[in-house]
This record gives C-alpha cells, structure tokens and sequence, in this order.
C-alpha cells in the first residue's frame, strides 16, 4: 500500500486545525480548496484540548494500518493525539463507557489518559494517520497492564 505523501500530511495537519489560521478558507488564493476536517476545543471523549507543558515538544505524525478484525488492543495517550480515518472502518470503544464509530474521511482528536481500544469489525483494512503532540523521548501510546479489559 502506498504510504500518504507529505503534501498530504501538511494539508491533513491543515485540515485537522493543528495548522489553521483564520479566516476559515486559510487566507489562500481563491482557486486554493480548503476543506476543514475537524475543529474542535475538546476530545472525543468531552476533555478539553490543552497544549503540552514540556521544554522539548515534538510533533509526529504516523501512518497507522489495522487489519480486518484486528485491534489496538486498550491503551492511552499522555498527550494528544489527532487522527485522520483514510480507508475502513473503526469502533473505538473507550473505558468510560462511550463508542466512537469513525470511517474514511472523519478526523478525530482522541481521549487523553483515558484506555480505548480500536478495533476493525470491517473486511477491508483500516488506514489512519495519526498526528501527536508530545514532547521529546516520551512514548505517546502507553498499553494497559493485562486485567478485565483485554
């Protein structure tokens, strides 16, 4: 499968508001399209977004690819994490109860030190890619210690 390329990363990092700026078209010439794909103030799960408070940030961006009915298996995020949903279909489900249903197309700004596990009920592979603002020699993904929830 053909990886996203840069141009793609940046206008998905655009679209994603990690790189907006007013006015809402981005300020570019007319034949410019912007489409946003998610601005939001929150987290999937109602946190409010807040930037991390670190001497070392850092920026990632990672393609992600789950197979049809594979999983993430339950983990969390210390730090916030966007995510852009490029093909399939995934079910998010998070400890507090709530289920995200996201297919291609949808962007998505993900709990933070909640566990949630993705999981592909579909037959086709689910492709994302995932933009992270984190800092510096710090894991952004952390799994949950084996217990009920695996």
């Amino acid at each position: 499968m053909k990886r996203p390329s840069l141009s793609f990363v940046f206008l998905a990092l655009l679209g994603a508001g990690l790189l907006q700026a007013e006015p809402p078209d981005g300020g570019y010439k007319p034949e410019i399209k912007v489409s946003p794909l998610l601005r939001t103030t929150t987290t999937s799960a109602g946190q409010p977004l807040s930037y991390p408070q670190t001497d070392h940030p850092e920026v990632t961006a990672i393609f992600v690819e789950i197979p049809p009915g594979a999983e993430t298996g339950w983990h969390k995020h210390p730090f916030h994490c966007f995510a852009y949903i490029l093909s399939g279909r995934l079910e998010v489900e998070v400890e507090n109860g709530q289920t995200n249903h996201l297919v291609a197309g949808q962007a998505m700004a993900e709990s933070i030190n909640l566990l949630h596990n993705g999981r592909n009920k579909g037959t086709e592979p689910v492709t994302l890619v995932m933009f992270v603002m984190g800092e510096t020699n710090q894991p952004f993904t952390k799994q949950a210690a084996p217990g009920p929830k695996d």
